[in-house]
């Protein structure tokens, strides 16, 4: 099992680099941060930039694998952002990680002066998203039209470090989205669906990873090449309450198949909010085990 660990880019780089170096240190197998210009009652800030935290955090760490969880086509266009992926991939040498999304109905859907999107246009749009972007990444001169986007002879040179392309993990739940997944995906991650309580939320996980199953014996697709990622603090208790405890979601998550699981950086109050001291527990005493 892979672990990693979600740090917000809500502190100013003087603050936020600590956590980044010390994710590297103690054997975290990936971070992520999320790609939003504002996220829920956190979009009073402080708030920064996915791409360029991610950046930085390559300048900083040696090992770790960095990702975006998860971009989205709400403020991207995938020709100008391909530019960005392949400079993130030369910067950290190639230990990069796609996550991309559909977008959201939140403050990103509507920033820069559009309409909220009904569920159906949002994959669409998603699908158009994905595909451009896989053929900008793998091609140097790609044109391409769609009903959101379209590119006239958009440029990736010198193209990624990692070949063909850096790795996709798609999200996805509905199965279109997992279709996508088949096709274009690395990896799949997910948050499950809306629950009241844990039990709940786990037979939620469970349906999932079976629809996704389905999906890939469909479309031909052997499981053994997707990473399976969960993000685990989409259940409705904090994955690092406890050491304990979130042993046991790692746990619970290997046994439903995946290959990955996600918690994220403890913070003082709202989203997350815990206690720093569980995650050095787990990092130091539990991690090594967890791992393997």
């Amino acid at each position: 099992m892979r672990i990693g660990i979600v740090i917000l880019p809500d502190q100013r780089w003087s603050e936020s680099q600590r956590r980044w170096r010390q994710a590297d240190e103690w054997g975290f197998d990936h971070a992520w941060t999320y790609d939003h210009l504002g996220w829920r009652d956190l979009v009073d800030g402080p708030w920064f930039d996915s791409i360029t935290t991610l950046t930085a955090a390559a300048t900083v760490t040696s090992r770790i694998r960095l990702g975006t969880l998860v971009a989205s086509p709400n403020f991207r266009h995938p020709a100008a952002f391909a530019r960005q992926i392949t400079a993130l991939d030369d910067v950290s040498d190639g230990r990069l990680l796609l996550g991309i999304g559909a977008g959201g109905i939140g403050f990103d859907a509507t920033v820069l002066g559009g309409e909220t999107l009904p569920p159906r246009q949002r994959v669409d749009r998603f699908a158009e998203f994905t595909e451009l972007l896989d053929l900008v990444l793998r091609q140097d001169g790609t044109t391409w039209r769609g009903e959101w986007f379209a590119a006239v002879d958009a440029r990736s040179n010198p193209g990624s470090v990692q070949t063909p392309r850096v790795p996709f993990v798609l999200a996805a739940n509905g199965p279109r989205s997992m279709r996508l997944v088949a096709r274009f995906g690395q990896g799949w991650v997910t948050t499950g669906t809306d629950a009241d309580d844990l039990a709940a939320w786990w037979d939620g996980i469970a349906e999932l990873s079976a629809r996704l199953d389905r999906t890939l014996d469909e479309a031909g697709r052997d499981p053994a090449t997707l990473d399976r990622y969960l993000s685990l603090d989409a259940a409705p208790v904090f994955s690092l309450s406890s050491a304990d405890f979130f042993a046991s979601q790692v746990e619970r998550a290997a046994d439903l198949g995946f290959t990955d699981v996600v918690t994220h950086w403890p913070r003082a109050s709202s989203w997350y909010a815990g206690d720093e001291e569980i995650l050095v527990d787990v990092a130091t005493r539990l991690l090594p085990e967890l791992r393997g």
